[in-house]
């Protein structure tokens, strides 16, 4: 990966809500790596939720194959590092690290109140970090929030070899609030547009951005609230016809994970205005989670986006395909 991996952190923590933005933090920690084929030998992805912790040791100790060094990622890393007997176990294994190594933990999480949930201020693995020094990198990615996404925006597209003018990327901001994922998608797709060969303005966006796609999804929502699973499963079918699957249940998954927080909002008396500042989301859009939101209790929502959670790990391991994943998911609600 580098020439000199001893002068490298040997632990890299990536933490935060922007699940896009951490991605991209791991794909050039993998780009780093130099000739993909030779990377791939070097390089293993593991979840916490599914895989043991022997696996991880085993490939986090294994001598790197003609590389500087081997890069472990393990997605969902808290699952791993909470638990009785958890931080004396890691603490040890993280000293103990080679300098070969190139782990990764990837820790996804949410803020409320102004303050992350799962890697809080007090986790023993903040701690540790601050002892290890330079073995370890720690590096937050929080949602940029509402003001922030047209630069976000701007900056991205540079970052892909093109130009968004500011009008342009406030438009497109409007339609996708702060999902960083969605909009990258958006960007990708104005780009490729026009080619890379002028800079994306305003019109472009609003002839190429539709809104359409969010607005099914909030009335697919809004039939599962009330238990019209014939309306639920016609919205379900005219999406598909736009759009992959996997891309589709990303957007349901986000859709209620955003209702999750604004229920969470409205049992705090909150407003409308109330959600969309904490969301950073555009003013419709808070709108309408604003009334989805009171149709559903906070017990329901969670446990829909549990079951989301798991439908989505058995589409993506193949184990059944994304259409059929989200029948399955309107006709067990």
């Amino acid at each position: 990966m580098e020439a000199n991996p001893t002068d490298k952190p040997v632990v890299y923590i990536f933490h935060g809500n922007d699940e896009f933005e951490i991605a991209k933090a791991v794909e050039k920690l993998y780009a780093r790596m130099g000739d993909p084929g030779m990377a791939d030998l070097n390089t293993t992805r593991l979840d916490g939720r599914a895989s043991s912790e022997e696996e991880l040791r085993t490939a986090s100790n294994a001598i790197p194959f003609l590389a500087e060094r081997r890069l472990v990622i393990l997605a969902h890393a808290m699952v791993k590092l909470n638990g009785a007997g958890a931080q004396a176990r890691y603490e040890k294994f993280f000293d103990g690290l080679p300098e070969t190594t190139a782990l990764v933990l990837v820790i996804e999480d949410s803020i409320e109140r102004g303050k992350w949930q799962s890697l809080r201020d007090t986790h023993w693995l903040r701690r540790w970090a601050q002892k290890a020094g330079p073995r370890v990198h720690l590096q937050t990615f929080p949602l940029p929030s509402l003001n922030e996404m047209p630069v976000w925006i701007m900056n991205h597209a540079r970052e892909l070899g093109g130009q968004f003018h500011p009008t342009a990327a406030q438009a497109l901001a409007s339609h996708t609030g702060s999902d960083t994922r969605l909009a990258g998608q958006e960007i990708e797709k104005l780009l490729t547009y026009v080619d890379f060969t002028r800079r994306i303005e305003a019109d472009d966006v609003e002839a190429l951005v539709a809104t359409g796609g969010q607005s099914s999804v909030f009335e697919m929502v809004d039939a599962l609230a009330v238990r019209n699973k014939t309306t639920a499963l016609k919205q379900l079918h005219a999406l598909l016809e736009e759009q992959e699957a996997i891309s589709l249940f990303g957007m349901v998954i986000r859709q209620f994970r955003l209702l999750i927080q604004a229920r969470e909002i409205l049992d705090e008396r909150g407003t409308a205005a109330s959600i969309q500042q904490a969301l950073g989301v555009a003013r419709f859009i808070a709108d309408k989670l604003y009334l989805q939101a009171q149709r559903f209790t906070m017990e329901e929502l969670e446990g829909i986006y549990h079951r989301l959670l798991d439908i989505d790990e058995a589409a993506k391991t193949s184990q059944m395909p994304g259409d059929l994943a989200l029948d399955l998911l309107i006709a067990e609600m």
